[in-house]
This record gives C-alpha cells, structure tokens and sequence, in this order.
C-alpha cells in the first residue's frame, strides 16, 4: 500500500513538473512573441530624399520634415537625403527605405525596379509642372538654343545628374534630336560634364566654369529668389514642355492607412524653408500615371524596357 502511494506521489510530481516547463516554454514564446512585436512597431518609417540641391543646402529643411512627419504619423519618421538620384532608387530597391523624393525619371526607373507608387507631389504657384531649362550667362551672345548650337564644338555643356529627368534626359532628348548628341563620350560639343546637382549647374553656368547647363525651372527660379545664384548674369535661352513635378512615393507594400496619413501630413505642410528645399508652394496628390510622358522618353533612350 505504501509503494502504490509513493508511485502515485511520484507520477504526480512528474505529471506537475512537465506542466511548469510547457507553461515556461509557452511564456518565453509570448515574451518573444511580443518582443518582435514592439520591434516591428518601434521601427522608424524611413525616407530617403535625391539631392535636388546639395546635400548641406537641403539638412536643415529635412531635419524640420523628418520631425514634422514623426509628430503626424505618430511614429519616428528619419529622412536621409542621398548623395545621388541612383542611390535611392537602389535603396527602394533592396527595401533599405520605406519612401523616396524623386525626380520624375527615377521615379520612373524605381517603379520600373521595385514597384514603387507616386503618392504626393509640389506645386510651384499652384500647379504640379515645371520646365527643363538650358541657362547660359548674359555675357555670352546666345539668346536662342539655335544660336548656342550653331557653333557647338565651341561649347562646354553641363547636365546635372545624369538621372534627373531635367537636368539630363529631357534636354538630351532636346539636343540628340538636334544632332548635336548622343552621350557624353559621343557628341559635338567641346565638352560635356555632369555636375551632380541643379544649384552645381546654375553655379557653374554663373562663374563661367562652363558656358551653358540644363536645370530644373523651378530650382533655378527659387535659387534666384533665394539670392543663391544672382538672376542677372544668367538667362534662359531654351524651355521644355511642361513636366508633372518630382514625386514622393512609397514603398510597394505600404498600407492604405499610412499612405493616407502621408498624404494628409504633406497636404497641410506650410514651413517655408521645407518648401524652399524643394521649390514648392505646397503639396498635392499624385499617381504613377502622372508620370507616363516620362516613361516614354525613358523608353525611347533604353533607360527601361517595355
């Protein structure tokens, strides 16, 4: 009778033992559980910026949008601007970013990549267009893009980055279909470079480093306004059609819910010297099918395929 009751006290000692270790086990499991939670949630929602000016010219204005952006969304918000346009597209590319201020054409390129969605773009004076310019300075003869090329051999050119749509792809269009280029080892010009940013261009173009360069209408005008760059010894002797403004868009596999929250936050945006960054007056809504003018230039120069 005593060994039936000390075999029973056994069984139940190991019956109360397994019960603890499931329950401990299924706890640290909870524990983790949780823990991956609050890391997902803790996790800054990221944006990363293309230099539309250099990348000093444009911190301040990001530290006010990144802080602004964590207030509305409610969530830490970094903005990070890149040291080129490729660097963002290849960092919506690998997931690296969760949004992207681009320019038109590597918007182009990373829905094209990555399947990134145009959400938001500026106004300039109320409307979402501006103009690829070529700038020259006023000492020169020039008044025409037609007299600038009539001894083009004599000319050095200047784009600036060579994914900017008007910094580069547009007036190339222009001047390949003028029979004076065809890329930057192949053209008749007496040289051409890249200087990387459109305030770059406007300065070069201003201290006579080269003696014309293409430039986003709307960064030239709010650099002259500025005081950056002095309006007087640079005039614009070609424009473009009209093209849809630089975008903001989002990582494909972003929820409705925050893309509405984006939208509202940079609707209602009213800091100056955020708009100055970017050369807006304010913000509006945009879509990728804003951007299919610039598709088919991208397409006619082999930067995508159909």
């Amino acid at each position: 009778m005593k060994k039936s009751i000390f075999i029973t006290i056994l069984l139940s000692l190991a019956l109360l033992i397994a019960a603890c270790g499931n329950g401990n086990n299924g706890n640290t499991g909870n524990n983790n559980e949780e823990t991956n939670n609050d890391s997902a949630n803790g996790e800054a929602f990221t944006i990363g910026v293309i230099p539309a000016q250099t990348e000093g010219a444009m911190e301040s204005a990001m530290d006010k949008l990144q802080d602004y952006l964590t207030d509305e969304l409610g969530r830490e918000v970094k903005v990070e601007v890149y040291p080129d346009y490729n660097g963002v597209v290849e960092a919506m590319n690998y997931d690296k970013i969760d949004m992207a201020y681009f320019g038109p054409l590597s918007y182009v390129i990373a829905h094209e990549k990555s399947g990134a969605k145009a959400i938001i773009t500026q106004l300039i004076d109320g409307e979402p267009f501006y103009h690829s310019y070529i700038i020259t300075h006023n000492d020169n003869p020039w008044n025409s893009i037609e007299e600038l090329l009539e001894n083009s051999q004599e000319v050095n050119f200047a784009f600036g980055d060579p994914n900017s749509t008007s910094g580069s792809l547009i007036p190339s269009i222009e001047l390949q279909d003028r029979g004076v280029y065809q890329s930057d080892d192949e053209h008749e010009f007496e040289s051409v470079r890249f200087t990387g940013s459109h305030d770059a261009t406007a300065l070069a173009v201003q201290n006579q480093q080269v003696d014309a360069g293409a430039i986003d209408s709307a960064i030239f005008n709010q650099l002259v306004e500025s005081g950056k760059v002095d309006g007087e010894q640079i005039k614009t002797i070609w424009e473009s059609d009209k093209l849809f403004q630089y975008p903001w868009a989002v990582h494909q596999n972003t929820d409705e819910k925050t893309i509405e929250a984006l939208q509202s936050a940079f609707l209602a945006i009213e800091d100056q010297e955020v708009l100055d960054a970017f050369g807006a007056t304010g913000f509006t809504e945009a879509s990728n099918e804003d951007y299919e003018s610039i598709r088919q230039a991208a397409l006619k120069q082999g930067l995508i395929e159909e």
